[in-house]
């Protein structure tokens, strides 16, 4: 009868065990979805360059957005099924997003380009508006339109 109860103790065990994780892998899935993800924003003279960590992600479910000076990302990924496995910790989220605020100034997001990396990032450049064919600013930090009145 020891040995009964051995088994049954074991099973309850597994069983809380396997629901703990279940639990503890949704939990930390929501927190992964709800927290934004990071950006770097870079910056040259005709562009800015905004860099998402994009893993697990293709091309075709990326959603990219310029709202009020703001580039937002929306990562839709999916888990491809592992036959000889079975899920046991779902930590990943499957939808993911993120935003980074543009410094001020003028841009043209109409001709922003996204790209994937292999590597697994998502680059989104946004160009830069020039006035007149020139930038605004002469290289030596000079306002353009004081050299006019010269």
């Amino acid at each position: 009868m020891s040995d009964r109860s051995d088994v049954d103790v074991r099973e309850i065990g597994e069983s809380l065990g396997k629901q703990l994780l279940d639990g503890v892998g949704q939990v930390s899935s929501r927190v992964q979805e709800e927290r934004p993800l990071a950006a770097d924003v870079l910056e040259s003279d005709d562009a800015y360059l905004v860099v998402f960590d994009a893993p697990g992600v293709e091309m075709e479910d990326v959603q990219v957005r310029f709202e009020d000076g703001t580039v937002r990302v929306r990562f839709d990924r999916f888990r491809d099924p592992t036959e000889a496995f079975e899920m046991v910790f779902p930590g990943r989220g499957l939808t993911l997003e993120g935003h980074a605020e543009l410094p001020t100034g003028d841009v043209n997001p109409e001709a922003a380009e996204a790209t994937l990396t292999a590597v697994g990032t998502l680059h989104v450049e946004v160009p830069k508006v020039t006035h007149g064919g020139e930038d605004e600013h002469t290289g030596d930090g000079h306002d353009a339109s004081d050299e006019d009145e010269q």
